[in-house]
């Protein structure tokens, strides 16, 4: 029986890579500060420590096979130190923590290592793997210290010290999400939601459970070392599509009001300087590439992982979806 270390195993991906990896027959180790009670509860075997203890990290990393590592700041404020920090400082100690004890190593990146602009690079221009990585601009924090933190990954397999693969998933969803979910029940609980341009763009989202798959297939295959895959378009699922499946998750009627691009951007444009303003740049409402979100089409391909890792997304988001929602509604 195989046995897997997974840091933020109380979070959205790393939960649900802990409960796919049991699915599997896995024996599972979570390094956690605290721990959850489902977590708990579900048999795994909650390790006290903390991903910026090298100590504690290389401790728990003793005696496994994988080490899938997820914790991550992903906050909307901040400085740089406090990212590069979490997230590089972070994956430093994975790496050492891989290279003590034999462990392959996963990391979770993230599709923000393309650019908040580049990657939308025109009608039908896909983003895949193969895409150039353009300048991040300064103020790019997460997607700076994601870009640094998989460039350490990769250099440490490429030099021999540690087998590695990196996903790079784009906006997740699923049970426990405390992002992407919560933020359009707070427009769906108000009965009437805009939809930019009919809600007609196709959402970079992706479920996490899907995520949880390519990172497990990817810990699997020896040919995934020294790569990473786009785990990013799982389903197609346009705006509208998602705002429909998560009000029926919550029970709630909601009406849809169409809103042109061109004033919705003005609008977003001048709230997001409001806020920005009131908490002295603190919180940035939109970052770089924020308002194609809702405008664009996915540009990412996952084909990569579909070819290489035979990625066969399991959850749907007709089913996954409401569920979300309703896990949230439940909880909340």
């Amino acid at each position: 029986m195989p046995t897997a270390l997974v840091t933020g195993a109380t979070g959205l991906v790393g939960s649900h890579i802990v409960e796919r990896l049991q699915a599997d027959g896995w024996s599972v180790r979570a390094l956690v500060r605290k721990p959850a009670a489902w977590l708990t509860s579900s048999g795994a075997d909650c390790v006290r420590g903390d991903v910026l203890d090298a100590d504690s990290f290389t401790s728990a990393s003793r005696g496994v096979d994988v080490i899938f590592h997820n914790a991550a700041t992903i906050t909307d404020s901040g400085d740089w130190e406090m990212y590069r920090r979490m997230n590089v400082g972070g994956t430093t100690n994975a790496i050492e923590a891989a290279a003590a004890s034999g462990a392959r190593l996963v990391q979770m990146s993230s599709v923000a290592v393309y650019g908040g602009e580049a990657r939308f690079r025109g009608p039908g221009a896909v983003t895949d793997e193969e895409t150039p990585l353009q300048p991040l601009a300064e103020r790019e924090y997460y997607a700076r210290s994601k870009r640094e933190s998989e460039a350490l990954v990769m250099d440490a397999h490429a030099s021999g010290r540690i087998w590695a693969s990196a996903m790079r998933p784009d906006i997740i969803y699923g049970r426990r999400d405390r992002q992407c979910v919560p933020r359009v029940v707070t427009v769906l609980r108000l009965g009437v939601a805009p939809l930019i341009d009919g809600g007609r763009a196709i959402l970079p989202i992706v479920h996490a459970a899907n995520v949880a798959d390519g990172a497990v297939r990817a810990a699997s295959t020896d040919a995934a070392g020294g790569r990473v895959y786009n785990l990013a378009n799982d389903y197609d699922v346009s705006m509208r599509e998602f705002f429909e499946l998560g009000a029926e998750g919550l029970g709630r009627r909601v009406r849809f009001v169409n809103v042109p691009s061109r004033l919705a951007k003005r609008v977003l444009a001048g709230v997001a300087g409001v806020v920005r303003a009131a908490t002295f740049g603190r919180v940035r409402l939109l970052g770089a590439g924020a308002f194609e979100i809702f405008t664009e089409d996915n540009p990412f391909t996952s084909e990569r992982a579909r070819r290489e890792l035979g990625w066969s997304p399991v959850v749907h988001p007709r089913d996954g979806v409401p569920e979300a929602f309703r896990w949230w509604k439940t909880h909340h």
